[in-house]
């Protein structure tokens, strides 16, 4: 079935998180991020840093926090055992740190199919602020793909 264009433009409802330390921690030793303005906190503010900050990628992890997550694909009927990440890309606006309260808005930017509708692409933007400031664009590319097409 395919994925309805009135889609676009369509916001699901924002949520917010906070960047703990602890997370950033463990995220940051498991990525190999060496660099200690990562994990140490003297070094972070010898650094120049307010606190840790939050490396680029993280702000992916922290979009899982959404307690609401999968009722955007199930909300249009998708089934999930046929989505694909597609791609990403982060824009960055400010650095945001430990202890940040941050906030997640996300936007359907585009709907688009490829061969012959096998696979169809819905293309997000979630904006992240803190007290409405912007830190960074999330742009993800999700593919649905039709386990019926080229039966």
């Amino acid at each position: 079935m395919p994925i309805d264009r009135t889609i676009i433009g369509s916001r699901t409802p924002a949520f917010s998180t906070v960047a703990e330390r602890g997370r950033l921690r463990f995220f940051a030793d498991a990525t190999g991020q060496e660099d200690p303005v990562y994990s140490d906190v003297d070094a972070a503010e010898a650094s120049g840093h307010r606190d840790l900050p939050i490396p680029p990628t993280f702000l992916f992890c922290l979009e899982m926090d959404d307690p609401d997550r999968g009722s955007f694909l199930t909300g249009l009927g998708i089934d999930m055992r046929t989505i694909l990440h597609g791609g990403q890309r982060f824009d960055f606006h400010a650095q945001a740190y430990a202890g940040d309260a941050l906030t997640f808005s996300t936007e359907v930017k585009d709907v688009y199919a490829k061969k012959g509708g096998a696979l169809e692409f819905i293309v997000r933007a979630t904006h992240v602020t803190r007290d409405d400031t912007p830190i960074a664009t999330l742009t993800s590319t999700i593919v649905v793909r039709d386990p019926k097409a080229g039966q």
